[in-house]
């Protein structure tokens, strides 16, 4: 009942042993993974990549699903018009499960000098999946209070995922009142990442989803490494092991999250 909710399999890091790293994810009992997508340019190898997980195969690889959007960090490439083609792949691709990776990003002075365009392609992106009634897989850095403003005047019906959470608890508390789930990964098996470690134990465990961001966000012991979907087994031994539970008792509830953060997944 394992699963990796947040990841990037479709990158081309994974070109040479994709197949390989599926396999490691079946034996680490990992069952679904939900990839999300960054440009309108990648769509396509994104999309191609979970629809050929529902063919028929020999190995019984985890099911794939995706995500697509507009990614902040890639805010040069997008355009106009990808917005009219996100639509129409988000009505028409049935393994497309929810609109991400969207968000706002100002870590640096060259994201800052872009926010208004990061902002208007974010309220658009907003606007799509409330009238879609889609969840939203949303990336932040530097900008969670105003996201929360943001999402508190969208006021989506689906909620979704805040990717990667690394605000405060008040913050993490916000958006489970807004309907969003805290993503937790490789952050939390850091002994020093205090202010996390204690939000994964203080909040109810139905406001958490599990992910890798695969390639990034390496786990501790892994740093410098690639990342990748079987290593979610770890961060949820971290998580049982912070909440005092065992394993047996947090994975049905997470994975009863997964299913209802994204009613599409099947």
């Amino acid at each position: 009942m394992l699963y990796d909710a947040h990841c990037h399999l479709d990158f081309p890091v994974f070109d040479a042993d994709r197949d390989q790293v599926l396999q490691r994810a079946t034996l680490a009992s990992v069952t679904t993974i939900v990839l999300a997508a960054t440009t309108a340019a990648t769509w396509p190898r994104l999309l191609s990549l979970v629809e050929s997980s529902s063919l028929p195969s020999l190995l019984p690889n985890p099911q794939l699903y995706a995500c697509l959007g507009l990614h902040p960090l890639f805010i040069d490439q997008h355009q106009p018009e990808d917005l009219i083609q996100l639509k129409e792949e988000l009505l028409t691709s049935p393994k497309v499960i929810a609109l991400g990776e969207i968000g706002i990003d100002l870590h640096s002075p060259e994201l800052q000098a872009q926010a208004a365009k990061q902002w208007q392609f974010f309220d658009a992106q907003l606007k799509l999946a409330k009238e879609l009634n889609l969840p939203v897989v949303i990336h932040v850095r530097q900008a969670m209070d105003l996201v929360i403003q943001r999402l508190r005047r969208f006021q989506l019906p689906q909620g979704g995922l805040l990717h990667a959470f690394s605000g405060s608890q008040q913050q993490a508390e916000q958006l489970v009142e807004l309907g969003f789930k805290i993503g937790l990964g490789g952050s939390i098996t850091y002994p020093r990442a205090n202010k996390l470690r204690q939000i994964a134990q203080k909040l109810p465990l139905t406001a958490f989803l599990l992910e890798t961001d695969s390639p990034d966000m390496p786990l501790n012991g892994f740093q410098g490494q690639r990342n990748e979907p079987a290593r979610v087994a770890l961060v949820a031994k971290t998580l049982a092991e912070l909440r005092k539970n065992s394993l047996e008792e947090l994975l049905p509830v997470l994975y009863s999250t997964l299913r209802t953060t994204f009613p599409k997944l099947k």
